[in-house]
């Protein structure tokens, strides 16, 4: 039985180049994402968190800038995202605010999702973001990154943004309605997919090439978003992007693939904390704390006793009281400052460092627990 659309309540849209700007025109196409804008004024009605993986800043820069067809060099593809960006930010506040929503721009790098304390601050501002009800809009910062160091697709920064914020649905519009056995513009025996279990070498083998010129993905690359979503807790769906109201088109029984996940994003997350990584410091824990937490609590400062270790910043670290191992978490303080706030009152985290610091030193969102 396929998912239903209506069941996600946080959900990830990624939205490339070739439907935002109008070809012919090379312009934004303004009356499709007035039409995306109600959909998404849909989810957010019923209470799901949007976030909006956007391309178009280049392809938009290009045309402001009168730079001609075909490939660009690094610093003219900067220079076109650079203006681009700004008339892009500008549509997508427009359109969203028509319904009543506010949209906030975040431009990442590939190290902002990759480096962990970098990744913290990202996560910790697009969560704050959807718990204001804002719209998070996310393309990548092109106007700095380089070919080596960047995603260089939206498709597989989408993957990594849902997996970051827990998202439960990634939806990858394109201007195909899902993966097929074959390329069905050069095969006409190629037959649709609708559902993915689980990404096989004989799927993986399915991806072809890139749809469009203005497209930097492709098949693959969304086959390639599949595996990270799908293996941090998110379901997927690649869908026609192209008709006006594409969510409603998927809810309405559209067709599209379907990639499912085995997991949940806080499981998922939870197996990765537990098992991925490696602890650089241990937290001793009060009896208090160690009741709390196993109610569901985070750690706070007053239930820490004593630290150990050498640890920066969002660095996994045991936790444990003094006969056993509780468990372990990314912890949001350094060793150093960790080291001062211990046995004190959240309330008291700024008088002493100078800083306002985060209340939990774990957040249970980023403890896995011993059972």
């Amino acid at each position: 039985m396929m998912p239903d659309l209506r069941q996600f309540r946080r959900i990830v849209l990624k939205v490339g180049s070739s439907l935002l700007v109008d070809r012919a025109r090379g312009r934004l196409n303004h009356a499709w994402l007035a039409a995306l804008a109600e959909d998404i004024a849909d989810l957010h009605a019923r209470g799901a968190d949007v976030l909006v993986v956007s391309s178009g800043a280049i392809a938009m820069g290009r045309t402001v800038l009168g730079l001609p067809p075909g490939p660009l060099k690094l610093e003219e593809s900067q220079a076109a995202a650079a203006v681009g960006q700004i008339a892009l930010a500008r549509t997508w506040a427009e359109v969203l605010a028509h319904h009543d929503m506010t949209a906030g721009q975040i431009l990442v790098t590939l190290a902002d999702t990759e480096e962990r304390r970098r990744y913290l601050n990202a996560r910790a501002t697009t969560l704050k973001l959807l718990d204001m009800r804002a719209v998070p809009i996310v393309n990548e910062n092109d106007t700095v990154a380089t070919s080596e160091i960047r995603y260089g697709d939206n498709d597989r920064l989408a993957a990594r943004v849902a997996t970051m914020i827990g998202a439960d649905l990634l939806v990858l519009f394109s201007d195909i309605d899902g993966l097929y056995t074959a390329p069905p513009n050069s095969d006409p025996n190629a037959k649709h997919i609708p559902l993915v279990e689980r990404i096989t070498p004989e799927i993986d083998a399915m991806a072809g090439g890139p749809a469009s010129e203005l497209s930097r993905g492709g098949m693959r690359t969304k086959i390639e978003a599949g595996k990270i979503a799908t293996s941090g807790g998110t379901h997927m769906i690649i869908a026609d992007g192209r008709a006006k109201n594409p969510l409603r088109r998927v809810q309405d029984g559209g067709r599209c693939t379907w990639f499912l996940t085995p997991s949940n994003p806080a499981t998922a997350r939870k197996t990765w904390i537990a098992g991925a990584l490696e602890p650089r410091g241990t937290l001793y824990v009060d009896q208090g704390a160690a009741k709390a937490l196993r109610g569901g609590a985070s750690l706070l400062p007053v239930g820490v006793r004593r630290v150990e270790g050498s640890f920066a910043r969002g660095d996994a670290v045991m936790i444990r009281d003094e006969t056993r191992v509780l468990g372990r978490g990314l912890v949001a303080y350094d060793a150093d400052d960790a080291s001062r706030i211990i046995g004190r009152p959240s309330s008291e985290i700024e008088a002493i460092l100078g800083y306002h610091g985060r209340s939990e030193m774990v957040h249970r969102d980023d403890m896995a627990l011993v059972d």
